[in-house]
């Protein structure tokens, strides 16, 4: 198993916990001196692809990346978003090869403190990749596109088993936004709750 720790990296274990290791090679830390270090990387969200041995995803303080080896190694699968920031990260459960991330920009300031985060150019908008992160897609329609300064915490995005998957997304600002098929297509299911931290979802026979 894997645990992603904010500020500190990824770590594995392949004995039920006994033995932890560091599994972080590839990944940046650009806010330090030494910018590949053993630990000291900020995972935000880091997720195992069902149904595919070792793939691993994470969307990192410092761009969005894949493991294919278990953790060991990563590669960075930035490219073609526009932003390397951002919290959320959801796989679709019927294709390992399925991803849906939020970018977002980092405002940082001498009176923010940890900075001002809100999706990349005011427009919310949700990329997927369905190649495991090599091209990415901007998923818009539904979603407001104009002075949409919302943002999404570590566990605001949530996948669920149906087929096609549907992806859920909720706001800082109480929002919830929803796609019932693979992020084709998005609606609002509510806008006025407080602050939304976590989301889950249960598939009702």
């Amino acid at each position: 198993m894997w645990v992603g720790i904010s500020a500190a990296g990824v770590f594995g274990t392949n004995d039920g916990g006994q033995i932890w290791e560091p599994m972080n090679r590839g990944v940046r830390a650009d806010f330090s001196p030494d910018r590949f270090p053993d630990y000291g990387q900020c995972p935000h969200k880091v997720l195992a692809a069902p149904g595919a041995t070792d793939l691993l995803y994470q969307q990192n303080h410092c761009g969005v990346y894949r493991s294919q080896s278990g953790g060991l190694d990563w590669q960075d699968i930035n490219e073609g978003l526009p932003s390397q920031f951002g919290f959320t990260l959801g796989l679709d459960p019927g294709d390992p090869n399925t991803l849906f991330v939020l970018p977002e920009d980092q405002l940082l300031g001498q009176d923010v403190g940890g900075g001002v985060r809100y999706v990349s150019g005011g427009k919310f908008r949700v990329y997927r990749s369905r190649n495991g992160g090599d091209d990415w897609e901007a998923l818009t329609n539904g979603l407001p596109q104009g002075n949409s300064y919302l943002h999404a915490m570590r566990e605001g995005m949530v996948t669920d088993p149906l087929d096609p998957c549907g992806v859920y997304l909720g706001a800082t600002s109480g929002q919830i936004y929803y796609s019932r098929d693979r992020g084709d297509n998005w609606e609002q299911l509510v806008e006025q709750l407080p602050p939304i931290s976590s989301l889950t979802c249960a598939v009702v026979a």
